[in-house]
């Protein structure tokens, strides 16, 4: 039986907390999936990764394509290409989004498993964020997004939803739920999604079975007490309320 693996750069506990130097390169990263998330060396902007190309969405909301040599401090990626094809309708907000995947992941037994999402579609409307460059040691990731953080609204355009699931025993490892960042059709809007409205979808959906974590190197990351990260600040930052 074939496995699928999502391979994974740190652990959201550290970025919340501040870890947000590199651990892998955007080249490294992409030799381990062609679809995923994250954020770049100091939450310089989000992070998508789509049909094995590295996007960074800047603090206006603008996609550049990121050098191979560019560091990430976390992210995530997989490959969806033998996903389960849905059809979605009409889906008016994120959280009709996030409930239509959490039950088709429910039917299937498979609440407990990891799970990667690509959503192709029409959307009336997309708020999003991203942040700027802030060097720091042991800034919290809401600190520094309350300070480089701005807020966008795209409307009417084609895209993708790059979606991740973990299960809520492996809060803190990341988010647990649904995290979902977007990228235009014509590569040049792009960002962290708080909310979305949308027509029409057609969702590959991809259960994951192993998970590989490449932890930081640098005795810095020793200096970071992860079981103090804050449940609640990861939270506010994941719904864009930092």
């Amino acid at each position: 039986m074939k496995s699928n693996k999502i391979y994974q750069v740190s652990t959201l506990q550290a970025l919340a907390l501040g870890y947000t130097r590199p651990v892998v390169t955007v080249e490294e990263l992409l030799e381990n999936g062609d679809t995923g998330l994250g954020t770049f060396e100091n939450v310089d902007g989000e992070m998508i990764i789509l049909d094995g190309v590295c996007y960074q969405a800047k603090q206006n909301g603008s996609i550049v394509r990121s050098p191979d040599s560019a560091g990430v401090p976390f992210a995530v990626a997989g490959s969806v290409k033998d996903g389960r094809k849905i059809e979605m309708g009409e889906m008016r907000n994120i959280d009709a989004i996030k409930l239509e995947l959490t039950l088709r992941i429910d039917e299937a037994f498979e609440l407990n498993s990891i799970h990667i999402a690509r959503i192709d579609g029409f959307f009336d409307i997309i708020h999003a964020r991203a942040g700027a460059p802030y060097r720091s040691q042991h800034v919290t990731l809401k600190n520094i997004l309350s300070k480089t953080q701005k807020d966008f609204c795209f409307e009417k355009l084609y895209g993708t939803l790059v979606c991740v699931y973990y299960p809520d025993y492996m809060d803190g490892i990341n988010a647990s739920g649904w995290h979902l960042h977007f990228i235009s059709k014509d590569k040049k809007l792009g960002g962290h999604v708080f909310e979305v409205s949308m027509s029409s979808g057609e969702c590959l959906l991809q259960k994951m079975d192993r998970i590989e974590i490449q932890l930081p190197r640098e005795a810095a990351f020793d200096t970071y007490t992860l079981k103090e990260a804050s449940n609640d600040e990861i939270k506010e930052v994941e719904q864009g309320n930092s």
